[in-house]
């Protein structure tokens, strides 16, 4: 479309004017022509050279005299300049996303939130398996325990044993550390020592009638007297033999139930090296593993004079309380140590068993002590355990007399023998 042709408006006189049909097309026709050269004349023309300027003069057929020429222009301001306005390029207008509301009793997910790796769940997962593993070790233990009924021996014990409450208390602990678990990698050998009369058979019978009770199979304790089933005219290859025999059906017979046999042997003192030797292959690691789940009770009197010598030594820093009514337990634990060391050296000397032994000394009896003795052998054969008769019988025993203190020479070996005398 050119804007120089000739305008096509109606000439004021003619010979002929064609139809209404026809003239409303052509005005139509020449005011979209103007407004198109209208356009164009905005984009081409540089600035400051349009009709308001005055700098030069609109093309044929787009001037600003054209009639409705007014109607045309724009109605709009703008601060670009028309040599701008054909680099741009029109925007497309971006939709506005809608807001997500979530409701309030969901919960919010940052869209951009690190995720955490899968390798920290399976920590946690393995933190929290250990954790499980290890409470129910621990009940695990707790469990095996309690099926001894380790408080209830020890209350018996007290109530059984007199002037022994450190020995008592020590085989106690021992029990109790050893029978936390059913498997172990060696057996647990408890070595009482202390002259005749102080308790150690005593606690022998209660250890085995204990057991006996726990372990519903008197099976699985053995008693062995070594003045009963090896007498010196018996071969001692023969009493290993059958030592070994003994022995050996009574810990296949507790790994077969799963619990822990109790061998007690009294009077260690009288057996002979070949028994020694056969008790010390017990301890020993190339052993089948039953043997290392026992317990071994080794009742001797070897080292009474050592202990007995101990006791009169320290006679007065064994005294009930001091002036201001506190014991002096330091001094009292350091003793006991030296003790039990010196008790392991000497006995070593004799014999290599000893060495893996735990040692628990049973130290001489007070006065007092023997008269509880007496009172409770009066009840048990249904006299009236009165107080001035045992003490009466108590008078006619001997002691060592040493720093205001009475200790008996034989314990409480004759009590019974006493009793049966009234």
């Amino acid at each position: 479309m050119d804007c120089s042709q000739p305008s096509l408006e109606p000439a004021a006189a003619g010979p002929s004017l064609p139809g209404p049909s026809v003239i409303a097309p052509l005005r139509a026709v020449v005011r979209l022509r103007r407004r198109v050269c209208l356009l164009r004349k905005r984009r081409l023309l540089p600035p400051g050279t349009g009709p308001a300027s005055g700098a030069g003069a609109p093309r044929p057929g787009c001037g600003s005299g054209a009639p409705h020429a007014h109607l045309d222009q724009p109605q709009f301001f703008t601060f670009d300049g028309p040599a701008e306005q054909p680099s741009r390029t029109p925007r497309k207008r971006r939709r506005r996303s809608r807001v997500v509301l979530y409701p309030e009793t969901s919960r919010k997910c940052r869209p951009h939130a690190e995720r955490r790796s899968r390798a920290q769940r399976c920590l946690l997962l393995l933190v929290a398996i250990v954790g499980f593993q290890v409470l129910n070790a621990i009940e695990n233990l707790d469990d095996n325990a309690q099926r001894y009924d380790l408080d209830g021996l020890e209350k018996a014990m007290q109530r059984a044993v007199f002037g022994q409450p450190g020995a008592v208390g020590r085989i106690v602990a021992l029990l109790r550390d050893y029978l936390a678990t059913h498997v172990h990698s060696r057996p647990l050998l408890l070595a009482l020592h202390g002259p005749s009369g102080v308790g150690k058979s005593h606690v022998g019978r209660l250890l085995a009638r204990h057991f006996r009770a726990v372990l519903e199979d008197g099976a699985l304790v053995l008693q062995y007297h070594a003045r009963h089933h090896c007498p010196e005219p018996r071969a001692a290859q023969d009493c290993r033999e059958e030592l070994a025999g003994l022995v050996a059906d009574v810990v296949a017979r507790a790994e077969v139930e799963e619990k822990t046999p109790l061998v007690v042997l009294d009077e260690a003192e009288l057996m002979p090296a070949a028994l020694l030797d056969e008790l010390h292959s017990f301890l020993q690691p190339q052993r089948a593993h039953h043997f290392h789940n026992a317990i071994y009770v080794l009742l001797s009197s070897a080292g009474g004079s050592e202990i007995t010598r101990f006791v009169l030594q320290n006679a007065s820093r064994a005294l009930p309380a001091s002036s201001d009514g506190d014991r002096d337990g330091v001094a009292a634990v350091q003793a006991e140590e030296d003790l039990r060391a010196g008790l392991r050296s000497l006995l070593v000397q004799e014999h290599p068993l000893w060495q893996a032994a735990a040692i628990v000394p049973f130290l001489l009896l007070d006065k007092r002590d023997v008269v509880n003795c007496f009172r409770d052998e009066m009840a048990g054969e249904g006299f009236f355990p009165e107080q001035a008769r045992a003490e009466l019988l108590a008078a006619q025993l001997s002691y060592y007399r040493v720093a205001g203190r009475e200790f008996a020479v034989t314990g409480c070996k004759q009590v019974v023998a006493r009793v049966n005398l009234l």
